[in-house]
């Protein structure tokens, strides 16, 4: 799988990829498809348990501090994607269809990721300490500010998402298994630092599940007689400009507002991603099933994206770090 590296592709996606295609080919249906429903809400409960088990007080306390970066993120992940996703309606139905318009609005809605914004941080050069802060506060409150954005965003496109209800069945099954496992942490938190590999498994095994549950109900849906190469190919380019215009604004904002680097590179990286561990189980529970497979298609493509992309340019980052530190 080395060329897999070479090419700065996840093997996370590849496997997600994997997935689709057993959904597509072999989807759960009747007894065996509630048997799969109920596993994946206990699946998604184990999720967000062990999310806060893993969530370090001390590090969050580290870089609270510096407020100004974090209302930067803040306003880039909860205000400007979902304004670019809202332009996404200027796009006329024969290059993104509506639906795929309302998972990109989806997509826009989510918190930042948390592993890969701290990762490619650190590989950069950038303000580690705020990077662990303004992803983790990112996560716990898109719980709360995600369903409400995706109420106030698919109400625009006369959808019919209740944001009260979201909120609570959200809080029922996100954030209390979050806050318990958060609260636990003083008990099993050695216990999980120990084992973050067994635990990083869980928490791919859980999303896996749900994909391989959402699309096996949207393929019963007709998604394949609905999403044609076509679709999917502006649903890459869409992404990816995406992408690159969130990347360019947060530059350009660090810049403007006199941050250092290392700071701007914080910037860059925890307000320009998108959460597929949240996205995928919100979408659980936000969604009817039979629509959950359209709703998060652009947030596993525009996944892959951020990660290609940004693993090129923290090395670009690194580099110029390390060439404008003074010889000794």
């Amino acid at each position: 799988m080395g060329w897999l590296q070479r090419l700065k592709i996840d093997r996370f996606l590849v496997v997600m990829i994997g997935v689709v295609v057993i959904a597509s080919l072999f989807p759960a249906q009747g007894q065996i498809q509630n048997g799969f429903e109920m596993l994946t809400t206990a699946a998604i409960a184990l999720l967000f348990f062990m999310h806060g088990a893993k969530l370090s007080r001390e590090a969050i306390v580290a870089g609270a501090g510096h407020w100004r970066l974090h209302l930067v993120v803040f306003l880039s992940t909860f205000v400007l994607f979902p304004l670019l996703g809202l332009a996404m309606n200027l796009l006329p139905p024969t290059i993104l269809p509506p639906p795929l318009v309302l998972g990109f609005l989806y997509l826009c809605a989510l918190p930042a990721t948390v592993q890969s914004a701290i990762a490619f941080t650190s590989v950069a050069g950038g303000n580690v300490a705020a990077a662990v802060c303004s992803a983790s506060a990112s996560s716990i409150l898109g719980i709360f500010l995600s369903p409400v954005l995706v109420g106030m965003l698919m109400h625009t496109q006369q959808g019919d998402t209740d944001t009260l209800h979201a909120i609570g069945k959200i809080v029922l099954q996100l954030m209390v298994p979050f806050v318990v496992g958060h609260l636990a942490r003083p008990l099993i938190g050695g216990w999980v630092d120990r084992h973050r590999r067994l635990i990083n498994l869980t928490d791919r095994s859980s999303i896996l599940l749900v994909v391989y549950v959402a699309f096996s109900e949207a393929v019963s849906e007709g998604i394949w007689h609905q999403v044609t190469g076509y679709a999917l190919l502006w649903v890459l380019i869409c992404s990816l400009v995406l992408l690159v215009v969130v990347l360019v604004v947060n530059t350009l904002a660090a810049r403007l507002l006199g941050f250092n680097t290392e700071d701007e590179i914080t910037i860059v990286f925890c307000g320009s991603k998108k959460s597929l561990a949240n996205g995928v189980p919100m979408a659980n529970v936000l969604f009817p099933a039979a629509s959950v497979g359209m709703m998060v298609l652009p947030l596993m493509i525009f996944h892959q994206i951020q990660l290609m992309v940004c693993a090129v340019l923290a090395q670009r980052y690194a580099r110029r770090l390390k060439q404008n530190q003074p010889d000794r």
